[in-house]
């Protein structure tokens, strides 16, 4: 009995110790038994790394491109790299053919969509041998027409711009007629002069100077606030009553609005400090 109570006491004891968490000091060593024995190191002969091969991918990269116009009617062929954005591409077309319209006077299309100046060439389906729309832009006022003759294909020709210009007609009465002279030539009868009707010229040409026009200052002048207040000292000189002068000034003010911004009636209001309806 004794000796299975020991074993019990030392059985339980046992469990209770592995259950402990056990600790070690900062400076605790392995003992060299218990360490694992150092691998050793096969001195296996590796192979020596491949060399980078050098290629000249901006060479070897380089398509055939062909560039077609449609009005004119001329066609461009060009050598560019996948890696070259639009832009690039129109400034080389230009560069290359003395022929090619400007940069900034092409537009490029591919199956009806325009390739955006901004994005690679290799973003879009474009291979070897692919033919591109270009389409010439038209020009505007501040840039000069593109001449018809640059871009016409050779022996074929040339076409000129044209432009057509409307003569001024002019109605003028004679030199030598009078007032007098018209006012007898409408009811048949001869005039100071002694002569009837008078002709009337009709100028056709085409290098008349045009006639300067006249401004009018009807706006700068009513939409002055002081313009208002000097008209409402007015009108408040000529009614007694004061709802009578300001019922004038608005009824003058609505037959204005139609010539002033609603900003220069708010000024012309607090200028004057009449108030309309609903406050404004």
């Amino acid at each position: 009995m004794a000796d299975q109570a020991e074993q019990a006491f030392a059985a339980a004891f046992l469990n209770t110790l592995s259950t402990q968490q056990v600790l070690f000091h900062d400076d605790y060593q392995q003992p060299l038994p218990h360490s694992l024995k150092r691998v050793p190191v096969l001195n296996t002969p590796l192979p020596s790394p491949a060399k980078k091969r050098i290629t000249n991918d901006h060479l070897s990269g380089a398509i055939q491109i062909t560039f077609k116009s449609i009005k004119p009617a001329v066609s461009y062929s060009l050598s560019v790299h996948p890696t070259d954005t639009i832009s690039t591409i129109k400034s080389q077309l230009s560069h290359t053919h003395p022929t090619a319209p400007p940069a900034d006077a092409q537009r490029l299309l591919l199956k009806g969509k325009a390739l955006a100046d901004n994005k690679l060439l290799k973003e879009y389906t474009v291979k070897d041998g692919d033919v591109i729309t270009l389409v010439i832009k038209q020009a505007t006022a501040e840039t000069p027409p593109i001449m018809n003759q640059t871009l016409t294909p050779a022996g074929a020709p040339a076409r000129k711009h044209r432009h057509q210009r409307i003569p001024s007609v002019v109605l003028s009465p004679s030199p030598s007629t009078s007032t007098t002279d018209l006012l007898a030539g409408v009811d048949g009868t001869a005039g100071a002069s002694g002569e009837g009707e008078k002709d009337i010229i009709l100028v056709l040409d085409s290098d008349v100077p045009p006639q300067p026009v006249q401004f009018s200052t009807y706006h700068d002048t009513v939409a002055k606030p002081e313009y208002w207040e000097k008209l409402l000292v007015f009108l408040r000189s000529e009614f007694s009553s004061e709802a009578d002068a300001v019922h004038a000034f608005e009824d003058y003010l609505r037959a204005t609005k139609a010539s002033l911004t609603p900003n220069e009636i708010a000024k012309i209001r607090d200028y004057t400090g009449v108030v309309g309806m609903a406050g404004t």
